[in-house]
């Protein structure tokens, strides 16, 4: 069984993530009994707030990012009640040992949710081990980015490793606490009718597709050094392809699942600069319009000239016997017309059309996975149009719709962070990010920048609510390809 701990120890709580995700997540696990009976949540920021602030500041968050109806004031009092506080510079080592008397003992149990700038996590992790706050009963869990090469990703977990080995250390991605993430493996390995058909024999490729209708929104520092590609890309879209492509783990665990995606990710075909010219396009919005308000382009946005890519489209290849000669075409940008983010599975047709001498045609058939705005999951199924075909047999595609919010409509939807909060609290990693899948991920990622500046690929401007480069379109279409819309 899992070891849960007594305290949570939240880095940068006064920060947006912890407003908008952290502090509404752990208030639903509160509202649901979830959370241990005893478990105290200690925040920590350069921010001088004493307690009662803190949690003035925790329940405007609550009031402001909860759904509607779900703030319920009994509810909030014991979660608040929970609830202290500790200014810290992390850069000052004299700050710990205060810290360490708010947690307490650390043999009682303690999570730690790291949400800082990677330039703190050194400092960070030495001054909590300076402050017994590395023991063997503490654990440590990483938000993005960790890193933005294979180098300073190594950097980056060997500091952490030096306090804390990779059975207490959580690398997150929060895409893998979303339902119908884990609905995929689900899917594939509780069913038995679509594991046969999920390889090259019957799957002609695979789409995924993250598209965002924002801009920078304040990020620009941020966003013009790392750009889609390692925004995305690196992490988010990887987890994904590797979820979608791994091979069947022998049980539902921590080492057997992370292990089935690190052999995906090390099977990746390495992205070369000649590849660049048929497998590769990058963008950058210029102004336009989304809906009817016109928005800047890129370098408005940031203030200046820049050549940092605001979508990316791959066509990636997943080298093993599984998926010999299936492409996988990954795209994602900003300033595109909808927020969406979803996996197609597009099978192939069907080898003969008996009913082509009554003049029908068959299309293949195509899963839809789709994570936001709704999660849902969709098949096309080929079905013949009713009547007496005196002219014709006629068929048409009709989808077998999983509406999840409708399917589980007595389940309240939760925040992706609600299950990596509860993992982190009750030691559970299957969801979380171990280190040679974060190095795989860099490795193939590293290749493609060193592929791009090789082939002086640039990137191609494309009209803000539009969707993409012109180069996105032809990526998939001269193969036959059509991107779903």
């Amino acid at each position: 069984m899992p070891n849960k701990v007594s305290t949570l120890l939240l880095f940068g709580a006064t920060g947006d993530l912890s407003r908008r995700m952290l502090l509404p997540s752990l208030y639903g696990l509160d509202s649901d009994g979830l959370l241990p009976d005893d478990l105290t949540i200690v925040g920590t920021a350069r921010t001088k707030l004493d307690d009662a602030e803190f949690r003035a500041r925790a329940e405007a968050a609550l009031q402001e990012h909860l759904p509607e109806g779900f703030f319920k004031a009994d509810v909030a009092e014991r979660f608040l009640n929970r609830l202290s506080y500790v200014a810290l510079d992390a850069t000052d080592q004299s700050g710990f040992p205060a810290l360490a008397q708010a947690v307490g003992n650390p043999a009682d149990g303690v999570a730690i949710f790291l949400s800082t700038a990677p330039s703190l996590f050194k400092p960070t992790i030495d001054g909590l081990a300076a402050a017994g706050l590395a023991s063997d009963k503490v654990r440590m869990a990483l938000e993005k980015p960790l890193g933005s090469d294979l180098e300073s990703s190594r950097q980056i977990n060997d500091a952490v490793a030096s306090a804390f080995p990779e059975s207490r250390t959580f690398r997150i991605d929060h895409y893998l606490g979303k339902e119908t993430v884990q609905n995929l493996l689900a899917l594939r390995f509780a069913n038995v009718m679509f594991e046969p058909l999920w390889n090259a024999a019957h799957i002609d490729h695979v789409q995924i597709s993250i598209a965002e209708t924002v801009g920078v929104e304040g990020r620009g520092d941020y966003y013009d050094t790392a750009g889609a590609l390692r925004d995305m890309v690196q992490n988010h879209m990887l987890q994904l392809l590797a979820l979608v492509a791994m091979e069947p783990p022998a049980t539902f665990d921590a080492t057997a699942v992370r292990g089935e995606k690190v052999k995906v990710l090390r099977s990746l075909r390495p992205i070369t600069a000649e590849c660049c010219k048929n497998d590769i396009v990058t963008g950058q919005f210029a102004a336009g319009k989304m809906g009817d308000k016109d928005v800047p382009g890129y370098a408005d946005e940031l203030g200046r000239s820049s050549d940092t890519e605001t979508f990316v489209g791959i066509k990636a290849h997943v080298d093993n016997w599984r998926w010999s000669g299936v492409p996988f075409y990954l795209r994602t940008g900003k300033r595109m017309p909808r927020r969406t983010t979803e996996i197609v599975i597009q099978f192939k047709n069907v080898p003969h059309n008996i009913f082509s001498a009554r003049g029908a045609v068959t299309q293949a058939n195509t899963l839809l996975i789709g994570l936001q705005p709704e999660e849902t999951i969709r098949m096309t199924m080929m079905a013949k149009m009713p009547g007496l075909d005196r002219e014709g047999i006629r068929l048409r595609e009709v989808p077998l719709d999983l509406g999840l919010a409708n399917a589980f409509a007595d389940r309240r939807r939760r925040i992706a962070y609600e299950r990596l909060l509860l993992d982190l609290i009750e030691g559970d990693p299957t969801l979380f990010v171990r280190r040679d899948e974060v190095e795989a991920q860099w490795e193939w990622i590293d290749g493609i920048r060193a592929a791009w500046a090789e082939s002086g690929l640039k990137p191609e401007a494309y009209a803000a609510g539009s969707s993409g480069p012109p180069s996105a379109f032809q990526l998939a279409t001269r193969d036959g390809v059509t991107w779903h819309e």
